[in-house]
């Protein structure tokens, strides 16, 4: 099988770099473009010595040059960049037959109005996003196949709409409700997922022997965690999902709680097997066996999500854990890039990562 080209726009930020680190040993994969404005003219080694002997790229600028470039040269373009950078290129890309994957968050609120809320910026191309297929595989495999444009999701809804998938799945084929409309999702991620840009918080001398919950009064991914529910899994329920992040003092990780409380109908019903049966042909979600419980270690590094069932009464609580640059944000973006491309899901994606992470 024949190579691909792609590029990375924005290799410098943790999500670029673990997609520096998964397509370098993708055996379908050149990476022939990386941009980083602050990095330009330099090899990847240079920054990220864990890299040496598996990248030798320069880093490029961003300029209209280089991106005509790009758009001439590859098959597939990552954007992992901050919101509004992926939207000001992708129609020219797109125009040139170039697929992208957006690591960003410009193609995954489907609502104008919302994107525009929660990110401060009107979308320069609506055409563009209506036509973005939202890249979760266990949900949207067959649209991915034929995709110009996946919007790679952000990592609490991926735990977030994976953990109540079953559920809402499950409701939605009832006659009666199964569990009352109150969901809490109570999640927890490592620093990682808040960029390397320094920031006063994010010093080790505030995070360490610190926890922290934040965005209380209204977070960027509730509305796309709504979206999951309500769109795509199609749950008919009004009330709102309560969804509340937290800080803690790990690099990378995430570890998301989802509280639920079923109905005598609920009740009768053996979630344990349920969500097993779901999740049985899915090569990256993992339920466990009953009364075992995930942690963070288990999944780092890899593009595993692993969840847990605990049913009690009339409690039920889905326990979800995965690495937030790996299947909550670069390997999912690969796994997308797999489906999209035709070449086995799991290629790229297996657990040996010869001992080249580049975040600790």
């Amino acid at each position: 099988m024949s190579k691909i080209n792609v590029a990375i726009i924005g290799g410098t930020g943790y999500t670029g770099v673990e997609l520096i680190r998964l397509l370098s040993r993708h055996p379908h994969v050149t990476i022939s473009h990386l941009t980083s404005r602050s990095e330009k003219g330099r090899v990847v080694s240079e920054i990220f010595p864990s890299l040496l002997g598996v990248c030798d790229v320069v880093y490029s600028d961003m300029t209209d040059d280089v991106m005509d470039e790009i758009g001439k040269a590859c098959d597939v373009v990552f954007f992992a960049t901050p919101h509004g950078v992926a939207m000001s290129h992708t129609p020219r890309l797109i125009a040139q037959r170039v697929k992208v994957i957006d690591l960003g968050a410009d193609f995954r609120l489907q609502d104008l109005g919302e994107f525009g809320k929660w990110y401060g910026l009107e979308h320069t191309c609506p055409d563009v996003l209506a036509e973005a297929v939202y890249g979760l595989p266990e949900i949207h495999r067959e649209k991915i196949k034929s995709a110009k444009v996946i919007a790679n999701p952000g990592c609490y809804p991926t735990t977030a709409i994976l953990g109540l998938k079953p559920v809402i799945d499950t409701q939605n084929s009832a006659d009666k409700p199964l569990i009352l409309p109150n969901i809490i999702i109570d999640a927890k991620s490592g620093v990682s997922g808040a960029g390397r840009n320094a920031k006063m918080n994010l010093l080790f001398s505030e995070l360490s022997d610190n926890f922290s919950a934040y965005g209380v009064a209204g977070h960027r991914h509730t509305p796309e965690i709504s979206q999951g529910v309500h769109a795509f899994l199609g749950s008919k329920f009004t009330q709102k999902v309560r969804f509340v992040p937290h800080l803690v003092p790990m690099i990378r990780g995430m570890f998301s709680t989802i509280h639920l409380t079923l109905t005598d109908d609920g009740k009768a019903l053996n979630w344990q097997e349920i969500f097993e049966k779901v999740y049985q042909n899915e090569p990256f979600v993992d339920v466990l066996a009953k009364g075992v419980l995930p942690d963070t270690r288990s999944v780092r590094a890899s593009n595993r999500l692993k969840i847990a069932v605990h049913q009690d009464d009339d409690a039920l609580t889905v326990l979800v854990v995965q690495d937030n640059l790996v299947k909550g944000a670069s390997g999912q973006a690969v796994q997308n890039m797999n489906i999209l491309c035709g070449f086995d899901e799991m290629c790229g994606l297996g657990v040996d990562f010869g001992g080249c992470a580049v975040v600790p």
